[in-house]
């Protein structure tokens, strides 16, 4: 039995106490929703309300004499900084497709139900109105909601620590004869949790970028042409669609390759299924290095002897729905993507009877 999509819904296993609200940064349009939505949360609810620190130090929010009662109940964090991660209950976006992306970013482990405002510029991920934003609040903290597990991707990025010594006349100081300029000092291991896609690149060089593809330990492909990227269906209407992805429902258990700009006209996207182990290592003949980013943050460059590997996270982020998964989604395709919207072909002229 394949269960329906609709089916899922959020429930709580006792009342939500505490809210992560995530706020567009530099965008005056928002000041007053936000301080509408942390009134009402605060007040209303009586909910504790966490909000990033930079938040407050806008201007129009630190020198509203109005808003500084409420502001004095707000629990604050720094990125990279402060771990809330046990001590949120729930989020709330608002902002365009980047603050849900952001969300996602601060939770690398369990990512407790989000909860998105369309209040920016794409709404693929956002499909909550502000107009009422009070009964779906209410709605989604008494736990009448339905929900989509969007999968994520683990990440993990080996690189090759090596250290340049100085030789002289190919002899090191200690007198042994050098084959190599450099030095293996270990391995730099770094971990990351992607909603979207991982894309691999070729950066400022001019030169085609050459990355080997593995699939369980089996080398799949060589990419060749200007990258390469491993999305998540959640990410397949973002920058994967742009270079000619399939369109894929977040319920659908899949990883995506595709290829950016291949120099091969039989190259096609492929999708495998969730839970295989991608590997991602520069060709040994490749002429220069690659760079990689992860919901595009955390560029970085990518050298010989370095490994990228991609799984399907065990870490989903639940994103709470405005109707239900399928319906949403496909008003998201047809209102930020305009798709198979086209002039009607009109039907033929009934001949009227002599």
């Amino acid at each position: 039995h394949i269960q329906d999509p609709a089916s899922q819904r959020l429930t709580w296993n006792k009342p939500p106490k505490s809210v992560l609200v995530i706020k567009k940064i530099r965008d005056a349009s928002l000041l007053q929703p936000f301080k509408e939505l942390c009134v009402y949360l605060t007040e209303e609810n009586n909910m504790i309300v966490y909000v990033e620190k930079k938040v407050l130090e806008d201007p129009a929010i630190a020198n509203d004499e109005n808003f500084g009662p409420v502001k004095k109940k707000f629990c604050t964090f720094r990125e990279d900084y402060d771990d809330i991660s046990n001590q949120i209950d729930f989020i709330i976006c608002l902002g365009g497709d980047g603050t849900l992306l952001y969300a996602s970013s601060l939770f690398q482990g369990s990512v407790p139900p989000v909860m998105a405002f369309h209040l920016g510029s794409l709404g693929f991920l956002t499909p909550f109105n502000f107009e009422n934003f009070q009964s779906q609040v209410t709605q989604v903290i008494e736990g009448n909601a339905a929900l989509v597990l969007r999968s994520r991707l683990k990440v993990k990025v080996v690189k090759e620590h090596r250290e340049k010594m100085t030789v002289q006349n190919g002899i090191e100081e200690n007198g042994v004869v050098s084959a190599n300029l450099e030095k293996e000092l270990g391995k730099q291991i770094m971990q990351y949790q992607v909603l979207n896609e991982v894309v691999v690149d070729r950066g400022p060089s001019s030169y085609l970028s050459n990355v080997d593809v593995f699939l369980d330990g089996h080398l799949i492909t060589t990419v060749q042409g200007d990258g390469v990227i491993v999305s998540t269906p959640t990410g397949s209407t973002a920058y994967a669609a742009a270079a000619g992805a399939s369109m894929i429902h977040p319920n659908v258990p899949a990883i995506m390759i595709t290829p950016i700009c291949p120099h091969s006209l039989s190259f096609r996207p492929i999708v495998v299924p969730a839970g295989v182990e991608l590997k991602i290592m520069l060709s040994p003949d490749a002429r220069n290095t690659a760079w990689v980013s992860f919901d595009g943050r955390k560029r970085q460059e990518i050298c010989h002897g370095d490994s990228i590997s991609i799984t399907t996270s065990c870490y989903p982020l639940p994103s709470i729905c405005f109707r239900d998964p399928v319906s949403d989604w496909f008003e998201s395709l047809a209102e930020c993507l305009h798709w198979n919207v086209r002039k009607k072909q009109n039907n033929f002229a009934v001949e009227e009877e002599e």
